[in-house]
């Protein structure tokens, strides 16, 4: 996601047309920290909005606002007004009726918040929604909006974050977190390099603040493993500077000091390096990953593994196949932001439920509720092979 703004204004919330609810049958369960009461209303199915989950390419162009359902809901809090977030905001929201709708309803009707980029208005409407029936909370998105409400000692019903906090925070209860964090995904393929038996990684760089950070994250849980990094060579376009990497890695094989390379690259740079990083195996995150790979690509980022979720991998898996699949124009960046709200949406059932729990599968990967209250997604390992996507079952 782009670097977060701050200081919109204000947008009127917007919800659902009133619904009373239907039982929610509750597989995965977790307990909250002040369970919700049991609603006595008949049940009838949830009405969510009868249009298609897109994304204009041009911008998010929300549905018309309906007023909001007075009395016990469930609040989805979105960045539906910020330019920056305003398109990733549409497609978890998209995401999150999409898996309404497939389940058929919920046991609390839904309102949505439209919030913007300030952090004080997203605690603002957060309070709101609690003063109005709010018994969960899913959001906010941003890091900015996640870190104000975590300190804001408002927290009073589980509320699941779609982000994760700047900086360590004290643990707030009630508050659970799920999020498309790159450097937990970067941690991740440090563990499934160690996994594979590699012990000292040559690392490649990129110069844009996510891809420093992609590669802080795996250097520090690769070192913490009992590996070891060696020195990193930083991406470039300069025929010379590739050469040096190409040198790196021949000297890394001849001298046995390296037995991999971690790419913190995004799919253009991946693609122009790979030619230059000789037999080593080579790691890197789903930031490598188009979602559709072309053969081209397969076979420019040959023997490249890499993670990602099984939305965009394992479209035949039961759990993904019972959604709907909304074309983003080839974005996928959206797709994933489509795919977490939709185990938004599960977690949120299951914290309606308020009753202990276990991992489930998600679309985003295997969910389990770690003990600082995130949701740790483990996700799907595949290999670029001869001009195809290798996908592994099993981590």
């Amino acid at each position: 996601m782009a670097s977060e703004a701050a200081g919109s204004t204000p947008l009127a919330p917007i919800a659902l047309p009133q619904a009373t609810p239907l039982p929610v049958p509750a597989p995965e369960t977790l307990q909250p920290s002040a369970p919700p009461q049991p609603l006595a209303a008949p049940a009838v199915p949830l009405i969510v909005p009868s249009l298609p989950p897109t994304t204009p390419a041009v911008g998010p162009v929300p549905a018309p606002i309906p007023p909001h359902v007075a009395g016990p809901h469930l609040a989805l809090l979105l960045p539906l007004g910020s330019n920056a977030f305003g398109k990733h905001a549409l497609a978890v929201k998209d995401g999150f009726l999409a898996a309404a709708r497939a389940q058929g309803g919920t046991s609390l009707p839904v309102n949505i918040y439209a919030i913007g980029d300030d952090p004080q208005q997203i605690v603002e409407t957060y309070i709101k929604a609690l003063g109005v029936g709010a018994r969960v909370v899913v959001g906010p998105l941003t890091r900015g909006g996640v870190t104000a409400l975590a300190e804001s000692a408002t927290v009073i019903v589980p509320t699941l974050a779609l982000n994760v906090p700047e900086g360590q925070i004290p643990a707030v209860p009630g508050f659970y977190m799920l999020s498309l964090h790159a450097e937990s995904e970067a941690r991740q393929v440090a563990q499934l390099a160690w996994q594979g038996g590699h012990r000292s990684a040559l690392t490649v760089i990129g110069e844009t603040p996510l891809l420093r950070r992609i590669h802080f994250a795996f250097v520090e849980e690769f070192t913490r493993l009992g590996g070891t990094s060696l020195a990193p060579l930083p991406f470039t376009t300069d025929p010379e500077g590739l050469v040096r990497i190409k040198k790196a890695a021949e000297a890394a094989i001849d001298t046995e000091t390296g037995d991999m390379v971690f790419m913190a690259l995004d799919l253009a740079r991946a693609r122009l390096v790979r030619p230059y990083l000789s037999t080593l195996p080579i790691y890197a995150t789903s930031q490598v990953h188009p979602g559709v790979a072309a053969p081209l690509v397969a076979f420019d980022l040959a023997d490249v593994q890499f993670l990602d979720m099984p939305w965009l991998l394992q479209p035949e898996k039961p759990v993904v196949m019972v959604y709907p699949r909304p074309e983003y124009d080839e974005s996928v960046e959206l797709s994933r932001f489509y795919a977490l709200g939709i185990d938004a949406f599960r977690v949120a059932m299951v914290l309606l439920g308020g009753k202990p729990g276990a991992d489930f599968d998600g679309v985003t990967g295997k969910l389990t509720l770690g003990p600082d209250s995130l949701f740790v997604r483990a996700l799907t390992a595949a290999r670029f092979n001869e001009g195809r996507l290798i996908v592994r079952e099993q981590r």
